[in-house]
Formats: C-alpha cells, sequence, structure tokens
C-alpha cells in the first residue's frame, strides 16, 4: 500500500511544536549506527512498511513519548567525554525526516557544543526542509532498499524515487554519505539489481563506505507482540555464499564495503 504524504498526521508528531521530539527510544554508547561511540536517537514514526521491519513499533505517528530538544541535547553533553574525535549524536527511526525542522534545530544545537551529527534514514523526502537539514548533518546513513521501483514498491509499500534524489542531492552538495543496503534473499538479491544498485552509486565521490546487513529474524517477536503477521515469517538468513557474493560484486564497485 502507498502512503502519501499529506496522510501523516502532522498533530500527532506535534510539527508546531519546535522545542520537542516525538522519540521511540534512546541508546547510549552506540557503536552500529556511525562512526566511533554514539547517543542514538530512535524517533517514532514512519511511512515505510518495510516486510522486514526490525521496530513495528516505531511506525505510528501517534506512538512514543515526546521530549524537550533541549534535554537531549543536556544528554549529550554528559557523554560527550565518551564520543571522542569520530563519535557524535545519530538520529534514526522510524524515519527522521518526518520531523525535519526539529531536527534542523536540534543539529545547530549539537554543533554550537562541537558535538557531530549523522541521520540515518530511508530518504523519504527530499524538500527544501530536508535540503537545510542536509547542512547540519555531517554524515548521512541512507538505506536504500531496492533499485528497481516495482520491487521497492513490494519491499516498503514506497516508491525509491525520493531515496534516489535525495542520495543525488547529497551528491551535488559534496558532503558525505554512507549507503546501506538490507540483504534479503528472495527479495534484495537479484544479481541483476545488486549489479544495477551498484552501478548507480559507484560514480558518486560522497560515498564513503557501503553497508552489507544480512536480513535476519531478530524482529520477528516484536511483529507477534503487537498481534501482527510478519510477512517474513519462513525467510531464511542469506547463505554464506550469498553474502560472499554480494559483498564481492559491490568491492568492484566501491573503495570500503563492510559486511555486517
Amino acid at each position: 500500500m502507498y502512503f502519501p504524504l499529506q496522510d501523516i498526521e502532522a498533530a500527532a508528531l506535534n510539527m508546531n511544536d519546535p522545542q520537542h521530539l516525538r522519540i521511540h527510544s534512546l541508546e547510549t554508547f552506540g557503536t552500529h549506527d556511525g562512526p566511533g561511540i554514539r547517543m542514538v536517537v530512535f524517533v517514532q514514526g514512519c511511512q515505510f512498511r518495510c516486510l522486514y521491519c526490525q521496530n513495528p513499533d516505531s511506525l505510528d505517528v501517534k506512538g512514543g513519548r515526546l521530549v524537550e530538544i533541549d534535554e537531549l541535547v543536556k544528554r549529550a553533553l554528559r557523554q560527550k567525554t565518551y564520543f571522542g574525535e569520530e563519535g557524535g549524536v545519530t538520529v534514526s527511526g522510524g524515519e527522521p525526516l518526518l520531523q525535519r525542522s526539529k531536527l534542523t534545530a536540534f543539529f545547530k544545537k549539537l554543533h554550537e557544543h562541537g558535538i557531530n551529527t549523522c541521520l540515518d534514514s530511508n530518504g523519504r523526502m527530499n524538500t527544501p526542509e530536508v535540503h537545510e537539514l542536509m547542512e547540519h548533518t555531517d554524515l548521512l546513513l541512507l538505506d536504500v532498499k531496492h533499485i528497481n521501483e516495482e520491487w521497492h514498491l513490494r519491499l516498503t509499500g514506497q516508491s525509491n524515487r525520493t531515496s534516489l534524489g535525495l542520495a543525488a542531492y547529497r551528491e551535488s552538495i559534496g558532503r558525505k554519505m554512507w549507503l546501506r543496503y538490507v540483504l534479503v534473499p528472495g527479495w534484495t538479491d537479484q544479481p541483476e539489481y545488486l549489479k544495477a544498485w551498484a552501478q548507480h552509486f559507484t560514480s558518486y565521490k560522497t560515498v564513503e563506505r557501503v553497508e552489507i546487513i544480512p536480513f535476519h529474524q531478530l524482529g520477528m517477536h516484536k511483529w507477534e507482540m503487537m498481534n501482527m503477521a510478519y510477512p517474513l515469517k519462513y525467510t531464511p538468513t542469506p547463505a554464506l555464499e550469498l553474502k560472499e557474493s554480494t559483498l564481492e560484486l559491490f568491492n568492484q564497485y566501491f573503495n570500503q564495503v563492510i559486511l555486517k
């Protein structure tokens, strides 16, 4: 199902309240969402309906809790000594771009204190407000789930056009990003599309790293707890041969590829 942007309940996200973020959870000393040690803010609300979503409880724009931006800045400052030269704050989701203007304010305040900012997004939006946020985002982690639009729609319920458009915009302003690709047997492992994905991005000078993330079933229990049917219940994790062949293919096109 396609979820048009105008159907988002702005009031539920408190878009007119610039002082608060609607968040799902916080993680301290995170090491998987950007470089170094990071405080990770998982925001609430997402329009994608990925079949393998690990956090289905983060989808509802009415869920989560409101937290003052200044309180999040204070938390980051308490952890700053642990960040070192590479670490900082990452905002993940859910989909952060649904709260783009408030994140711009948040990132500006973090920069005032010399804290590195990272945004982990599926690229749901590519608008002037998002472009302003990009100016204050030190690193973009962009999850491009499939290069083929039809397969992307089947996998997420959304087109991949804004994701590809945001990647192109980020490249045009010369700001660095990491690309992420979730490897799902039967869904994102087609050799011709893996090659097309790599060829699409191989000329990007801003792509410092590509991460291959093998599909796993660790999020299935959340679907069951929420009485939701898990579409990929019987989908296996990628075999070693598939992971190695994907790594070998991507290594032909990118300087740094990490198999997670």
